[in-house]
């Protein structure tokens, strides 16, 4: 089993220990792995992600690139692309990335302090905890079907409050019998006899195993972002410490320019959205029905056009209107109230091209089959029912629409 360092000292970032074993690459392993005597690296676990650093064995400095637990305790640590590999027996000098274990000090510790808020003000225990990497976000989940925004903003100012009083974060191991009376928020599965618990200074007391900061300032700040639905309860979105600094610069930089956008200042923002919104909506359904009624006069044009007696075929193809249009006129053709027979075989032009066959409910013909008979020759795909289908051909192709209208035509006695 791996000695690890970090358990007593999360400020651990430079150490020396021994290789005791050296896995090379292979097809179901990617990267060599090797595992240390002793080591201050820590590995996924916990909802925590691995540290990174560098392992400098007979003078050679080699990459960090993923840490994990295996299943007998030891910890691997996964090398990238060493020039060459240790041995066993060789010293080992380890070091940390810093910035990386600073960011998942506070992002963990903060996760400590915030989950503890929401126990004390609102009794919604956390059920279980992600940490994203480098700039993405950190999550608790909680047993409760909804957080208001109220909740949100109370938790996060009793968490920052617990901040900036600079509370002392203790560590300290206890066995799993004194653990029960101690009142953790949460006893981990009695899989150990001595638990190692974070403590910050009459707040919060919890059993885990991550790497956190030595007092609470040094969280330096946490920010709630947002909450969602899921499975098991709520989750709410956070960041802490120096993430949550450049966090708050993209949105506040981000809301600049929006304002800017929109002449405003940044309060005023979210309802210049919300007018613009509605605005759009209204201009979506004047232009909607201005292309109903449009479609509307063109198919009544068409459809005076056609002779008085016989089958009526409306056959068009447009040029600078999209499938969406074609759909609805071939709709207002069928529908025009003339009687059963009326069939239209349109197109659309517009890459990628389309096409639209349609008639009268109840006639004879089977546009669906029509439209298959059509474009199967040329490679297009399509298909549809009795009265209405829809098809295409392949993008870019050169295809002449009008002579397949036509062809589709004559198959149906024009």
């Amino acid at each position: 089993m791996t000695k690890r360092l970090y358990y007593d000292s999360s400020e651990i970032h430079e150490f020396d220990s021994v290789v005791e074993e050296v896995t090379p690459s292979s097809p179901e392993q990617s990267r060599p792995a090797v595992i240390l005597r002793e080591t201050a690296f820590y590995p996924t676990s916990g909802g925590q992600v691995h540290d990174t650093g560098w392992l400098t064995v007979n003078g050679e400095r080699q990459r960090v690139a993923e840490v994990a637990d295996a299943e007998d305790g030891r910890i691997v640590h996964y090398l990238e692309a060493p020039v060459k590999l240790p041995v066993a027996g060789d010293a080992a000098h380890g070091s940390i990335d810093r910035e990386r274990r600073r960011d998942h000090m506070q992002q963990h510790t903060g996760q400590h302090v915030l989950s503890a808020a929401f126990i004390e003000l609102y009794q919604m225990p956390t059920v279980s905890f992600h940490m994203g990497t480098n700039e993405a976000y950190c999550s608790i989940d909680l047993a409760t079907p909804s957080v208001s925004s109220e909740q949100i903003a109370g938790a996060e100012n009793r968490a920052n409050q617990i901040v900036f009083e600079d509370r002392p974060v203790l560590v300290r191991y206890v066995s799993r019998a004194e653990a029960e009376k101690l009142g953790l928020r949460k006893l981990p599965p009695a899989e150990r006899d001595e638990l190692r618990l974070i403590e910050v200074a009459d707040f919060d007391l919890s059993a885990c195993g991550g790497t956190h900061v030595s007092t609470s300032g040094q969280i330096g700040s946490i920010l709630l972002r947002k909450t969602e639905k899921v499975r098991q309860g709520t989750r709410v979105e956070f960041v802490c410490g120096n993430r949550a600094v450049r966090m708050a610069r993209r949105d506040y930089t981000a809301l600049s320019e929006a304002a800017a956008l929109f002449s405003a200042q940044l309060w005023d923002v979210p309802e210049q959205i919300r007018k613009n919104a509605e605005e759009s909506k209204l201009l979506r359904k004047q232009k909607d029905d201005a292309l109903d009624q449009l479609a509307e006069v063109m198919a009544l044009a068409d459809l005076r056009n056609q002779p008085e007696t016989g089958r009526k075929i409306v056959v068009r193809v447009f040029s600078d209107r999209d499938i969406s249009f074609v759909k609805l006129f071939a709709q207002k053709v069928t529908r025009a109230g003339t009687p059963v027979g009326v069939i239209a075989l349109v197109a659309s032009a517009v890459d990628p091209p389309g096409l639209v066959f349609a008639q009268a409910p109840g006639g004879s013909a089977d546009m669906g089959a029509l439209l298959k008979q059509v474009l199967s020759p040329v490679g297009g795909r399509g298909g549809g029912s009795r009265d209405f289908a829809q098809g295409g051909v392949p993008a870019g192709s050169k295809i002449n629409l009008e002579q397949l209208l036509r062809e589709a035509a004559i198959t149906i006695g024009a």
